[in-house]
């Protein structure tokens, strides 16, 4: 039987999966990974990644019997390493959250770059000011190198090209798919430290007899070029349509979709990736999300508080046909901004927005219901933002993440959204990883749910959520006034 096998290479572990053409796991292995952080610095030792990875790879291929098809790694956005010639590393790996560079040159220099990009500014984190921060001590022929791009070369024993996803954040022209030479050339970085870039899903070379001994994967396997970890998830999700959307609700909320144009937001909290069909795949990352339970209600048993909730609360009673009529019942009478920590960045940019609560918890099942019930309401006004932009939202809507443990959640955001949401079986992002390896989406993607609204009316107490954002002059009133359109008109 063949397999495709997805490598996940993450912050906290790495994770490697051997799935079948119909989506059956065939094997999984996974490693620990040890980080070093120091106030704003967050670094990694790039030759652990390579001996973690191995191991769990080896893990996971070590009950297929058949072929391996091909294997495809995915890695965090941002993360960046000097190396030589021979791939050997010259720096400490930066993570994706090391915050000691300075994104000022860079702006200043490639803003209409930038501009053009959709996102208009980038962040200190980000991969390019990283870069020149390390460029004032590298050694001479030092190359640029993205955590997936070493891994890479040491499966196929040769330099590999960088892919288009994971080279977003250090500065490269997504619609004309290069570098841009002439910001490079303005901020003193060498043309020939820069990779190749090549879209997600690009043959990168085979794995070499070395790579083979180290990972248990076949001399010859093809090695094709993955993403971020978070577009593998949206692939490992299914939502791979024109108005298809992943949304994930963590400890944060991040929604990923497609679309056939870039999509320009004014704002910069929404921008793009491109994805290997050359569509474009959008998305945004609120700091709301279930991070506030723990915080709010320490120690509490989560899943208790979930039925007690679904008993009280849900599901409600079906909607009545006129406009903002009264609401049912047992809709939560408690809403709370669930922001994890200072500042929010989706649906709107407010580096000073605090959470709130809009009434008075009597106790810890209504202040998880109020908790539960503001964030799907971030989650529909952050579908309200995208609909002003001009992107399409109609399309199928896959749930993931940790919040979709929870029944009683899954529902109210379906209630919230007034539409159907779909659960998977898996959708991690090796899984993603391998179905771009070359596996076929519309079998090793399974379905497990599709959850309907109960018909609960929600109407009235989010558009005073919507309001109270206005109010406190985080949400402009373009984006308000969208919300209550799309709110009253459905």
């Amino acid at each position: 039987m063949s397999a495709w096998v997805g490598i996940d290479l993450g912050t906290q572990s790495v994770r490697a999966m051997a799935v079948a053409g119909d989506g059956r796991v065939l094997g999984t292995g996974s490693r620990p990974l040890t980080s070093h952080r120091d106030g704003p610095r967050h670094e990694q030792d790039p030759e652990q990644w390579w001996r973690e990875l191995a191991a769990a790879t080896r893990e996971a291929v070590s009950s297929v019997s058949g072929p391996v098809e091909g294997v495809a790694v995915a890695a965090t956005s941002g993360t960046i390493l000097l190396a030589d010639a021979s791939g050997r590393p010259l720096t400490p790996a930066l993570m994706y959250d090391d915050r000691r560079a300075d994104a000022t040159r860079a702006n200043e220099v490639g803003a209409p770059v930038w501009e053009r990009l959709g996102y208009r500014r980038m962040q200190p984190n980000w991969a390019l000011p990283k870069l020149l921060w390390l460029l004032r001590d590298a050694p001479a022929g030092a190359r640029l190198a993205h955590q997936s791009d070493f891994v890479n070369r040491r499966l196929t024993g040769h330099a590999v090209a960088t892919d288009l996803s994971n080279a977003l954040k250090t500065g490269v022209d997504l619609i004309e798919e290069r570098w841009p030479l002439e910001v490079f050339d303005a901020l003193g970085v060498p043309g020939a430290m820069l990779p190749e870039v090549v879209r997600p899903g690009t043959w990168l070379g085979v794995v070499c007899a070395e790579a083979a001994e180290a990972t248990g994967l076949p001399a010859g396997t093809p090695v094709i070029a993955g993403t971020t970890d978070g577009c593998a998830a949206q692939l490992g999700a299914g939502a791979l349509r024109p108005g298809s959307w992943n949304s994930v609700l963590g400890t944060t909320l991040v929604l990923k979709g497609v679309t056939k144009e870039l999509i320009h937001d004014p704002l910069g909290v929404v921008y793009s990736h491109r994805a290997p069909d050359g569509s474009w795949l959008p998305g945004g990352a609120s700091s709301t999300g279930a991070g506030a339970l723990t915080r709010d209600l320490p120690g509490r048993d989560l899943d208790a508080l979930s039925a007690e909730a679904a008993a009280r609360y849900g599901p409600g009673t079906r909607r009545p046909p006129d406009a903002l009529a009264p609401l049912p019942d047992r809709t939560p009478p408690v809403v709370t901004y669930p922001l994890v920590s200072r500042g929010e960045r989706f649906p709107f940019d407010a580096p000073g927005a605090e959470g709130f609560t809009l009434g008075e918890p009597a106790d810890d099942v209504e202040r998880y219901a109020a908790i539960l019930l503001g964030a799907a309401f971030v989650e529909r006004l952050c579908f309200d933002y995208l609909d002003l932009l001009g992107a399409p939202v109609d399309g199928e809507l896959v749930l993931t993440g940790g919040a979709t443990r929870s029944a009683y959640w899954t529902r109210l955001r379906a209630d919230v959204l007034e539409r159907p949401v779909t659960l998977r079986e898996n959708a991690e992002p090796a899984l993603g990883m391998a179905v771009l390896a070359g596996g076929d989406p519309a079998r090793m993607i399974r379905t497990s749910a599709v959850v309907e609204p109960s018909g609960a009316d929600l109407r009235e107490p989010y558009l005073r959520f919507v309001a109270e954002l206005e109010r406190r002059g985080w949400l402009d009133a373009t984006a308000a006034a969208h919300a209550r359109e799309r709110t009253t008109t459905r």
